[in-house]
């Protein structure tokens, strides 16, 4: 194996424990809600309070992204991603000794905070840095790592204590943290900096010393040309190249987190527990985390095979399918009131299409992140990626709160029923929007989305100093124009 493949995936697995830390914090109330309400906690909280708590993070979400967005093109990727660990460090001390309500909102919004920050610049330091053969793959790795900690929290929760649980989590930022301290920052980051050498001594790291100065120059000139062009979200929001990437984008978005995965997940406890199986709570939540796991193992060996596209379009197609069919059992459950007695014998299907939509949702959950962080060009990327997450918060929020009132009103079949023809709706959406873009380099999506940042063919290889010399004048030019406008 080559030395800069090799460090591509040293890097991969250092990020790999920060989504793990995030898959572990995620899953948090999957154990603790039942334990909430089995008054095995020293917390005092109501379920509307609960339903409260859940709905923090998404705020945090959005709070962590807008921050992002503004150290990530000033302070870099790298940093971005070991900033990210204050938070939830924070978050987690909060856990330790909280015993209010309003304590665990904190440590909720924290944690979002820490999780937003991730999410960002995750997908844009891979897309950067990572070969175009195996992006979409090792991009998947680390959606692999957060089921992982997901199966742990849900596994071993339900078999220790509440504060077991809680003090478990402390160490998790602090690994990765020390993880992430050694891997490089992002070349690309570099050139939009204008920090020639610095960029060619992380591509040697990255990459294969035979190609890396070719390399370098591909992205001289691909930097170069996407850096004329302003970087702010007005342009974002008003440039015509930039609309069909940011409906693709937002569209997916939408469907991600509208499709309740996570707010199924969260309550998976109660919900098996209204089914009635004759099998405790804890073995069920055990082999729901296993056969996500086991799901997003196979994932990441098959992504890059079967491509980005057909992926979306049958994962989203498939969980529609299974969440129609746990919200027929609860509509003949609490509609049509049929006998517990005669129900009963199909609590297992209800239970099996419950983890198969969340098992099979990881298929686009892993695969929208990788897109997102592909169709936008690097002058709009950090701010596109950013407005992305904004977006993603504000939906996470409205999810969370309207889980319970949707509930409250229509039970869980008018939940399910909703979350199922949002799948189906993702579906058809990605059928006919989302690119392929399997195989493809940064440039390479660029042309195919048609947005345009070329120029001519004299800027295809510019020397060092030229690139510098270019940095700062859009540098200059900016400020000129911040000035005007103050």
């Amino acid at each position: 194996m080559e030395r800069g493949r090799i460090a591509q995936y040293l890097a991969v697995f250092a990020l790999s424990l920060s989504t793990a830390a995030i898959g572990t914090l995620s899953g948090w109330p999957t154990p603790v809600i039942p334990k909430i309400n089995n008054n095995e906690t020293f917390v005092d909280i109501t379920k509307d309070e609960l339903a409260t708590l859940l709905a923090m993070s998404p705020p945090g979400y959005v709070a962590g992204s807008l921050v992002n967005r503004f150290i990530t093109d000033s302070l870099g990727r790298r940093a971005t991603i070991l900033a990210s660990a204050v938070p939830i460090i924070c978050g987690t001390i909060i856990t330790s000794f909280a015993r209010v309500s309003w304590l665990l909102y904190i440590m909720h919004m924290l944690w979002g905070v820490g999780a937003g920050m991730i999410s960002t610049v995750i997908g844009i330091y891979l897309a950067e840095i990572v070969d175009k053969d195996i992006r979409a793959t090792l991009s998947t790795c680390t959606k692999f790592m957060f089921n992982f900690g997901n199966l742990m929290i849900i596994s071993i929760g339900p078999f220790v204590s509440y504060n077991a649980i809680n003090y478990s989590l402390v160490m998790l930022p602090v690994v990765y943290f020390a993880a992430c301290a050694f891997i490089p920052e992002s070349p690309y980051y570099y050139l939009k900096e204008g920090k020639v050498d610095h960029a060619r001594k992380s591509l040697l790291k990255l990459k294969d010393k035979e190609t890396a100065e070719q390399e370098l120059e591909l992205m001289k000139g691909h930097v170069s040309k996407e850096m004329r062009n302003s970087t702010s979200a007005w342009e974002l929001f008003t440039g015509k190249q930039y609309r069909k990437p940011l409906v693709i984008a937002f569209g997916l978005k939408l469907a991600q987190i509208m499709t309740g995965g996570r707010s199924i997940q969260q309550y998976m406890g109660l919900i098996t527990q209204e089914i009635g199986l004759d099998v405790k709570v804890s073995t069920l939540l055990i082999i729901f985390g296993a056969f996500k796991f086991a799901v997003g193992v196979m994932s990441s060996t098959v992504i890059d095979r079967v491509g980005r596209r057909s992926v979306l379009i049958y994962s989203f197609l498939s969980t529609g399918i299974c969440l129609a069919i746990a919200g027929l059992y609860f509509f003949l459950q609490e509609v049509i009131r049929v006998d517990h007695s005669v129900l009963k014998a199909y609590g297992t299907v209800a239970f099996i299409a419950i983890i198969l939509s969340n098992g099979l949702s990881i298929g686009f959950n892993s695969i929208i992140g990788v897109i997102s962080a592909e169709i936008f060009p690097l002058n709009v990327k950090s701010v596109a990626m950013t407005s992305v997450n904004v977006l993603s918060g504000c939906l996470g929020f409205v999810v969370a709160k309207s889980y319970q009132a949707i509930n409250n009103v229509a039970g869980f079949w008018g939940v399910f029923w909703a979350f199922a023809s949002i799948a189906l709706a993702g579906a058809l959406f990605s059928y006919m929007t989302a690119p392929e873009t399997k195989g493809k380099s940064l440039e390479e999506i660029q042309e195919m989305l048609q947005i345009n940042t070329a120029s001519s063919d004299e800027d295809e290889k510019l020397s060092d100093i030229e690139v510098i010399e270019m940095v700062e004048n859009c540098r200059e030019s900016k400020e000129s124009r911040k000035g005007g406008i103050l």
